[in-house]
């Protein structure tokens, strides 16, 4: 799965940053948070199922996630249902928050089914002590770092005198995880208000606390120095300068500020207070809706769908959710290459099952059905079954989590009935589903089954094992 994810997310790399211009005739007035939310549409309700968890793929139980106004917690599987939550119709922003973690979120453009979300958080992990009052430098093994002029301030704005602990973490373009690591997407508010999609050159998390644990920032009117290493398949294109943008942790989406200069094999700049910052050229989107189907019209689930311009693979897309949908940001006015992956183990040459050309797209586009021919190396079944709760009537709020080889896909319960629509190799056909009974904190065993072509009908399951913490 790390190999898929790699080629699904490997961002944006040599386009050059002078071709990167979103201004093309738009307004030349700066930011306004206020009209830049117009791109968003109009308010909608859309559904969410995900799961959140560790840097080992491991769920995490008791992250407070928010969507819009609605708020969960999630459960021992790390999974979290969300109904009917406001948001966009082109946007909507997820946050997971645990004490002991780094805040992490998602955000992506809502479709009308069932919307798959996954989050990986990091864990809070000082790398070093600095002193206020003193310049201080903190490096990491790859020779990313930050440069601080010793003025701290708590979030209050209050000076802050003693003892900071710093976490530095660097989120290379290559990393297999970037996907679910990364907060928000790859989209952003320009200098000039208008929208773009990000091609990264390589992001940092600084988080800074005191020595009673509170959050620490750098003092207003001050800054800190950011070096971020290039990866070495970047090093040829990176451009001289390069925008930087700060991850608006309230808004869910990238904001240009500032610039960095490449000094060897890293970007330097000067950033005025910490969340996350990314080194980034841009370019004009628009926003893509696909459906995946075989060729008997099944929809297929947990597919990945990537593109490629110019050569380069961009992170915009995602996994289909369980009616074979996604959406996601495409650079507008460019021929595509749209790649759909199987999700979770090597069948085929980079994994990839169906490749096809599409674009240029000067709007946002949906597109027709893209019917997948499978190859004997990648076999599809759907697997469909009810889930009951322990007195036999059919569970309404619940969900059904497959696992293969500690990767999940969870599909909701719509009365009692679910389904997965799974690509899989013939050569291994083995999974586990679990069912778990919301309503009543109830669940059922972990339960082995082989897929079969081209239904796999797992019959009744039936959830009575108490949940002993159910959040």
């Amino acid at each position: 799965m790390k190999k898929i994810q790699s080629l699904l997310w490997l961002l944006v790399i040599a386009i050059t940053f002078s071709s990167c211009n979103p201004d093309d005739g738009g307004s030349t007035s700066g930011p306004d948070d206020n009209s830049f939310t117009l791109n968003f549409g109009a308010t909608a309700n859309r559904d969410f199922i995900g799961q959140v968890v560790d840097a080992d793929n491991n769920p995490i139980q008791g992250v407070t996630v928010k969507i819009g106004s609605s708020t969960t917690q999630t459960d021992i599987n790390g999974v979290f249902v969300i109904n009917n939550a406001s948001v966009y119709q082109k946007f909507a922003y997820i946050t997971a928050k645990k004490a002991g973690y780094i805040d992490g979120s998602r955000s992506l453009v809502p479709t009308t089914g069932k919307n798959n979300v996954k989050i990986m958080l990091l864990p809070f992990a000082a790398q070093a002590t600095v002193q206020s009052g003193e310049v201080s430098e903190v490096t990491i093994y790859s020779g990313t770092k930050v440069k601080f002029d010793g003025a701290f301030q708590d979030e209050n704005g209050n000076d802050y005198s003693g003892a900071v602990q710093v976490a530095l973490f660097h989120l290379a373009p290559s990393d297999t995880n970037i996907s679910s690591l990364m907060p928000g997407m790859l989209y952003a508010q320009t200098e000039t208000n208008q929208e773009a999609i990000l091609e990264t050159f390589g992001m940092i998390n600084v988080e800074l606390r005191g020595s009673g644990g509170q959050k620490l920032n750098i003092k207003s009117g001050h800054t800190a120095e950011i070096t971020v290493r290039i990866d070495d398949s970047q090093l040829a294109t990176a451009p001289t300068t390069i925008p930087l943008w700060h991850f608006d942790e309230a808004k869910g989406y990238w904001k240009q500020d500032g610039v960095a200069t490449k000094i060897g094999n890293k970007y330097v700049g000067e950033v005025s207070h910490f969340s996350w910052w990314n080194c980034d050229a841009f370019a004009q989107m628009v926003r893509l809706t696909v459906t995946i189907v075989d060729s008997n019209g099944n929809e297929i689930s947990n597919a990945g769908v990537g593109l490629i311009a110019n050569g380069n693979t961009y992170p915009v897309m995602g996994y289909t959710n369980t009616e074979g949908q996604v959406s996601g940001l495409i650079p507008a006015n460019q021929t595509l290459v749209l790649n759909v992956y199987a999700s979770y183990y090597t069948c085929d040459a980079n994994n990839i099952i169906y490749t096809t050309t599409i674009g240029p797209f000067s709007s946002d586009t949906v597109l027709p059905n893209i019917v997948v021919n499978l190859t004997s190396n990648t076999l599809s079944s759907t697997v469909q079954g009810n889930l009951l709760k322990c007195n036999g009537s059919n569970v309404t709020n619940g969900y059904v989590i497959l696992n293969r080889y500690g990767n999940y896909s969870v599909s909701p319960v719509t009365n009692g009935a679910f389904s997965f629509s799974e690509l899989y190799c013939p050569d291994d056909t083995q999974f586990t589903l679990k069912g778990v009974d919301i309503e009543n904190f109830q669940q059922t065993d972990s339960i082995n089954y082989n897929f079969v072509v081209p239904i796999t009908n797992v019959g009744n399951l039936q959830a009575c094992n108490s949940i002993d913490e159910f959040i």
